[in-house]
């Protein structure tokens, strides 16, 4: 998809960055998305805020333990481990909205720590699709026309807070047309 430019997309991508970067004034305030949006409970407890990695091009997947696109978390690993030190953030979202995630966080967070060793930054089980969508998902809808439909699909987040570019689940996390997008961003 790419960076969209001027008019409706082109402008909720810029509030959302402004958000992101803290320097929203005036009347754009107003229709600036809320707080909400930018913040995920973590597995690990507490909350994930986007806000915290302003300047960071994040990485948003979609995930599921018991799908075939499961082994995706190796990847995403991956990624984290080789461009965490450079700013990229990985940021995995448990959803069940395709019936393949397991019952509770406890149950995810221990299939991910057992079967991947992940450290990666992960939600808890969350609404990525619908009415019911986390915040930040419906933005990526409305503004962008991402929606995952399917587990693992991937959204990048620039470090102004701008949304760069999405991939399908068939799409693996190291791919070229991955990392030479985030390579761009970090460099």
């Amino acid at each position: 998809m790419g960076r969209l430019g001027i008019g409706r997309r082109g402008m909720l991508g810029a509030l959302l960055g402004a958000l992101v970067l803290g320097g929203a004034q005036g009347a754009m305030a107003a229709a600036l998305p809320s707080a909400e949006a930018l913040r995920f409970g973590s597995i690990d407890g507490g909350t994930l805020d986007l806000a915290d990695w302003r300047g960071r091009p994040v990485l948003i997947v979609n995930t599921a333990s018991g799908c075939g696109f499961t082994p995706q978390y190796d990847g995403l690993q991956a990624l984290w481990d080789r461009y965490r030190d450079r700013g990229l953030v990985v940021l995995a979202v448990p959803s069940d909205d395709f019936g393949q995630e397991l019952a509770d966080d406890a149950a995810v967070r221990d299939f991910c720590a057992v079967n991947f060793d992940l450290d990666l930054p992960m939600t808890t089980i969350t609404r990525v699709r619908g009415p019911e969508a986390h915040p930040l998902y419906r933005w990526l809808a409305e503004a962008h026309g991402f929606a995952p439909r399917w587990n693992f699909a991937k959204a990048l987040i620039g470090p102004d807070g701008a949304f760069v570019q999405s991939w399908g689940s068939f799409v693996e996390p190291e791919s070229e047309a991955i990392t030479r997008r985030i390579e761009a961003l970090l460099n």
